[in-house]
């Protein structure tokens, strides 16, 4: 049985995301076996952590619960780790000192100063979708802004936005048929195992990247791509393996997760006609609707880590090497952290969720641009709309690791 409200599923299988995140299954972990053990078809093992408060420690504790092993489930064996590492699979000192490079495009002062950009472009995305009153949302609306606005980051043209998305997303939907031809799990990938993701979609944004990294250091910016070919403290600058695969990760996350988030909010609010009626009136709660939005959705379902030494974790014995996988998308609806999990609430506070991580080194690099995208695209969407219905059946990503909305199509009458 794979429906997602199987207590009894398979938290591992992406096809059971296909119907919707599996909270039964996850709700029943965290009241039964809150760390629990799942063997693997094709790895060793692993523990899925599933409560709030033993995410948010394992977040805490780089030291014992290491990164440099890899994120994902996958094993990969040492030559694939040092061809595929970004700063994600890097602890403290060295993580801190890649993050360090791109930091201040992404500072909350240096992300305030976008609004007002951020605002014409998504009245631009706006102002092009009222040419239809029935559209898929993801692709008219929630994926050009993001878009747009990765294009903006790293300095590129606009043209060659719709591109580098669509690589991305073959990354990101590394196990979904839609989105690669080499889905992972259901084709053999063993020849780009020195990929990242896996994907050969990696070898077009190397080039691309190179490219870019050329015409920068023969004119620099300010834009990111200019950034990461600066020395680093230690006065080493990134070469030329290390920079690609930071372009790449940078591509894969710097657009799909907002425009899922957006589309997971989107969503919640169609569900909730009424309370779509009320944000459109009363904009002042739209800055806690997002944060909901984000506790709601958690896009980024899990990392994984790995055991440095042997420890005690929810009263489960972790021996050192062992893959511990923290689940957010659990967390964010554990009830001994939320009162009323399962209540889309525009007003909980607090609302310390996880979509971003929770403090800890890994916290997300782009948490800061991830709201304010949010925030303006309500802004300015809810008061252009006079009525929202959904249209059609929704479709859903085939990953275990992002919850990702496809297509939402919908029927609208703007104001």
């Amino acid at each position: 049985m794979r429906a997602a409200d199987d207590r009894h599923a398979d938290i591992l299988d992406p096809e059971l995301y296909v119907a919707g995140v599996p909270h039964a299954a996850f709700q029943r972990l965290r009241d039964e076996d809150p760390v629990s053990w799942w063997p693997e078809v094709d790895g060793p093992g692993l523990w899925a952590v599933t409560r709030y408060d033993d995410v948010v420690a394992v977040s805490h504790q780089a030291q014992t619960f290491s990164s440099a092993r890899g994120i994902r489930l996958e094993d990969m064996r040492p030559d694939e780790l040092a061809a595929r590492r970004t700063l994600m699979e890097l602890d403290p000192p060295a993580h801190t000192a890649y993050r360090r490079l791109v930091q201040p495009a992404f500072s909350f002062r240096e992300v305030a100063s976008y609004e007002a950009a951020l605002r014409l472009i998504t009245r631009s995305v706006i102002d092009d979708a009222k040419h239809h009153t029935t559209f898929d949302l993801v692709a008219t609306l929630a994926r050009q802004l993001p878009m747009r606005v990765l294009g903006r980051l790293l300095g590129v043209p606009d043209e060659d936005g719709p591109w580098l998305v669509r690589k991305g997303d073959a990354l990101i939907g590394n196990s979904d048929p839609e989105f690669t031809d080499t889905p992972v799990g259901v084709t053999d990938t063993e020849a780009y195992r020195l990929l990242p993701f896996r994907s050969p979609v990696s070898r077009e944004l190397f080039a691309y990247a190179a490219e870019q990294a050329r015409q920068r250091r023969e004119c620099p910016g300010d834009d990111v791509i200019s950034l990461l070919l600066r020395p680093k403290r230690d006065g080493a600058p990134l070469d030329d393996e290390e920079f690609k695969n930071f372009f790449t990760l940078l591509v894969a996350a710097g657009n799909d997760t907002t425009r899922y988030a957006i589309a997971a909010g989107m969503l919640a609010l169609l569900e909730r006609p009424a309370l779509l009626a009320e944000l459109r009136e009363r904009p002042a709660l739209v800055p806690g609707a997002v944060e909901e939005m984000l506790r709601w959705g958690t896009v980024t379902m899990h990392f994984r880590r790995t055991a440095t030494r042997d420890v005690t974790l929810g009263g489960r014995a972790i021996r050192a090497g062992d893959k511990v996988v923290v689940w957010y998308i659990a967390g964010d609806f554990d009830e001994r952290q939320f009162a009323s999990p399962f209540a889309f609430d525009v007003r909980r506070a607090p609302n310390a969720h996880l979509a971003f991580g929770l403090r800890g080194p890994h916290k997300c690099l782009g948490e800061h641009l991830a709201r304010l995208e949010m925030r303006i695209f309500f802004e300015e969407l809810l008061p252009a709309l006079a009525d929202i219905r959904l249209a059609g059946p929704i479709a859903r990503l085939r990953s275990n690791f992002v919850a990702g909305i496809k297509r939402l199509p919908v029927a609208v009458a703007w104001a």
